[in-house]
């Protein structure tokens, strides 16, 4: 048997220390590799990419936004969010807390895993001048808040450049149904000309993404009313387009397209259901192809993406039993499900709204739909929608308000099945 010499000992532990460093300095240049990666990943490598499914989020749990999220409770949401596939967020605003402390959230799960991937979409929100003060609002003046909206939205991207990868300027602040708030194009022209300005700069991201998420009508998808020089040079001056879609309103608005023709009438109630969401699909499809047709029209090829559709679960009123009988929970799994599998084949980024029920948006009225369009409950029950990844056993160990991830109805369909309404037929009428 050979022995070693005290020298050849000393050289085999230097060699052994040396190969250790050797395997530390790989380990940390494999984490900063992949550091590197995820700052290196920008909207375009994301937006419309299929492996990087986006929704809407708000974490808001109580009757006002005065109670705040805290910072564990957005981590929580973070962490079921990305167990189901989340990889992009959209948030509305940043003169509240949560949109800073959901990134300060984010940052700090990706420092303690930095395999996780987690995007925002930032908005700024944006008004007219008098919106929500009572006084009479005036539609062809900003508020002054506008211009500090923006620079906090600056500040967060140029904060968290790995995590802000777009910024939206405005929500719905075109479209002239937001009588409580919305601007002129030229309003919204003017905050995204200024971002791309700080762009060219070297302030912000050479590849930050810029946009507004605004109605199908704002992007010239519908009236005329909104074909205009302002819209057109909002066109050239954004990355892509945001536009939201929402056949579940228009089941009220517009019911042509929800009613059960004469020619399904013969169908049985669950067929009559399932015929209603296709036509449902195919008017979002429409009305995305409205807006698409317009941007050619005017010699703009940009992409365009799905800033919000959704659908509720509750309804006192136009959506539910004495309305158009939309809203069930049957139905928004079928939507979601058919929505989800025409924008991943499509390449169509869709920031299905929402993640969460928020029961502040109509706090007056909790069975009023605007807090009801979550695909989970406030307190962590997952609808009909997610009942398959409950199963698959996806959100085992995760919870939220303290409660385990559990299927709504106790998962029990036939119970959920006798909630799902028959759209009405051609000859009924809604409430109006």
């Amino acid at each position: 048997m050979k022995t070693f010499k005290p020298l050849n000992v000393l050289a085999l532990l230097i060699l052994v220390s040396v190969l250790s460093i050797g395997c530390k300095n790989q380990e940390s240049n494999e984490v900063n590799k992949e550091s590197k990666t995820r700052t290196e990943v920008n909207a375009e490598d994301i937006l419309g990419n299929p492996e990087y499914l986006a929704i809407s989020y708000g974490g808001y749990r109580k009757m006002s936004r005065d109670s705040q999220p805290t910072i564990k409770e957005l981590k929580d949401d973070m962490m079921i969010l990305s167990a189901m596939g989340i990889k992009i967020l959209r948030t509305y605003n940043v003169q509240l807390k949560q949109a800073p402390n959901l990134l300060k959230a984010i940052s700090e799960l990706k420092q303690a895993d930095p395999s996780l991937e987690m995007y925002v979409m930032l908005g700024a929100w944006i008004d007219c001048e008098n919106a929500w003060t009572g006084k009479t609002p005036n539609h062809n003046k900003e508020s002054e808040a506008n211009a500090a909206e923006i620079e906090r939205a600056v500040a967060l991207a140029k904060r968290y450049p790995e995590i802000v990868k777009v910024i939206a300027v405005g929500n719905e602040a075109m479209v002239k149904w937001a009588a409580s708030y919305y601007v002129q194009p030229d309003v919204i022209l003017k905050w995204v000309t200024y971002l791309q300005e700080k762009k060219a700069s070297g302030e912000l991201p050479e590849k930050l993404w810029i946009t507004s998420s605004d109605d199908f009508a704002s992007w010239g998808g519908g009236d005329p009313l909104y074909h205009t020089d302002d819209l057109e040079k909002l066109y050239h001056a954004v990355d892509y387009v945001s536009m939201h879609t929402y056949p579940y309103h228009n089941s009220h608005y517009n019911p042509e397209f929800w009613q059960v023709p004469l020619e399904e009438e013969n169908l049985d109630d669950i067929q009559k259901v399932d015929a209603a969401m296709q036509r449902a699909v195919e008017f979002a499809k429409a009305q995305y192809n409205s807006v698409s047709n317009y941007m050619k029209s005017i010699g703009v090829d940009k992409p365009i993406h799905i800033g919000e559709t959704g659908w509720a679960t509750t309804s006192n009123g136009f959506y539910g039993p004495k309305g158009s009988k939309a809203t069930d929970q049957y139905k928004q799994a079928k939507y979601h499900s058919m929505i989800r599998d025409w924008t991943n084949e499509n390449n169509i980024s869709c920031f299905y709204f929402e993640a969460f029920n928020e029961r502040w948006k109509d706090a007056a009225n909790q069975k009023g739909s605007e807090n009801h369009f979550g695909l989970f409950t406030i307190d962590g029950q997952a609808k009909y929608a997610l009942w398959e990844l409950v199963d698959a056993g996806l959100f085992d160990g995760l919870t939220r308000n303290g409660n385990p991830i559990t299927k709504t109805h106790d998962g029990n369909k036939e119970l959920l099945m006798k909630n799902v309404l028959v759209p009405p037929s051609k000859n009924e009428t809604t409430i109006n």
